[in-house]
């Protein structure tokens, strides 16, 4: 899977002749083979396909990479020699960079080096990125599939006097047990008081009887991501923490009954903010309803109160309500959906009613 032709289609409307792609996500986005950080450079023209890397992965890439002339950096023939030979023989004069993504040092390094305009192209990725095709859902759908076996797993196990810690190791090699490539993030599993951290860090601390677990977990198969958010109680529930939980539950139900293709980020989060704010507990949901998830688990566009641009029928968006009560205890459930012209296909199967262990 690759996406070149999308990427060198989108060049003319942006007035360039060519885009130069150096970060990890882009580069996997257009070719479809993952080296790590900056091991790697992937140039699209309006007619040719490139990519440089160096010897560690020269044999790798050729396996994998298709539709694209491969070259292999070395010190005599350094990347920005090489970026330099396709600008003189495709007569580029305006090359897109990722503004987003790359330093102020390699920008003012391919400055000097390359001949020809840098000119700021973020967009055009990100806009691209933000419609999924059927290859790309597949995948992310086969990795919610790996999250969700885990998630049901880890059930089992979650009780007083086990660590965040353990719970979040466990997870992690769950998912790599059921066929994940890598995780999507560092797992969040937080309880009791600690639920109020939105994203703490997993700690030595001991789960208790009559506490919240919150566990938001994710894992990538193909190349692209899955998101989960999922709270549990242990034991029992006091009627506020069963209040907190189905106000939670209530407001992500109305913001994946209003999540369709053309609806504003702003406008998804407000159907879910509205609930919680009718419930009082409007001051305790301090982030946004939900984010795109794709190749990088956080993918623009998001459903969030500053953006007023409508959400592109494709966009596959994390469905994230929380209340965070300091000190004391937090509820987040997140699903992922995909949106439609009519509505959303929710591709996240594992229940969201309270479940107390």
């Amino acid at each position: 899977m690759n996406h070149f032709k999308q990427i060198a289609a989108g060049l003319e409307a942006h007035h360039l002749d060519a885009v130069l792609l150096t970060c990890e996500a882009n580069r996997f986005y257009a070719c479809g083979f993952h080296s790590a950080g900056s091991d790697g450079i992937a140039v699209v023209t309006r007619h040719h396909n490139y990519y440089f890397t160096d010897s560690r992965y020269t044999e790798a890439a050729g396996r994998y990479v298709q539709d694209a002339e491969i070259r292999e950096a070395n010190r005599e023939h350094p990347y920005s020699a090489l970026i330099n030979e396709v600008i003189q023989r495709e007569h580029i004069t305006r090359m897109g960079y990722e503004d987003e993504y790359m330093t102020v040092a390699n920008f003012r390094r391919f400055s000097e080096k390359l001949s020809c305009e840098l000119v700021p192209a973020t967009q055009l990725l990100w806009d691209l990125r933000a419609v999924k095709d059927s290859e790309e859902l597949n995948c992310m759908i086969q990795a919610q599939r790996i999250t969700e076996k885990a998630f049901d797993d880890i059930l089992k196990e979650i009780r007083p006097g086990v660590s965040e810690k353990e719970i979040a190791a466990r997870i992690l090699y769950l998912m790599l047990h059921y066929g994940a490539e890598d995780k999507s993030f560092d797992p969040i599993v937080v309880s009791g008081p600690n639920g109020s951290l939105p994203h703490g860090v997993p700690s030595e601390k001991l789960i208790q009887d009559g506490e919240f677990v919150t566990m938001d977990i994710g894992c990538k198969f193909g190349g692209y991501c899955s998101d989960m958010t999922r709270t549990v109680a242990v034991g029992h529930v006091t009627d506020e923490m069963r209040t907190v939980y189905e106000t939670v539950l209530q407001a992500q139900l109305a913001g994946i009954g209003a999540a369709k293709g053309g609806i504003t980020g702003h406008d998804l989060d407000a159907a879910a903010r509205q609930v919680i704010e009718d419930a009082g507990y409007g001051p305790y949901f301090g982030h946004s309803f939900g984010h795109s998830v794709g190749v990088e688990i956080h993918e623009s566009p998001n459903a969030t109160p500053s953006n007023h641009q409508p959400l592109p029928v494709g966009t596959v968006i994390s469905e994230e309500p929380g209340i965070y009560l300091p000190g004391k205890l937090g509820v987040r459930i997140e699903d992922v959906v995909i949106l439609t012209e009519n509505g959303c296909q929710d591709i996240t199967l594992s229940p969201k009613n309270l479940i107390i262990l």
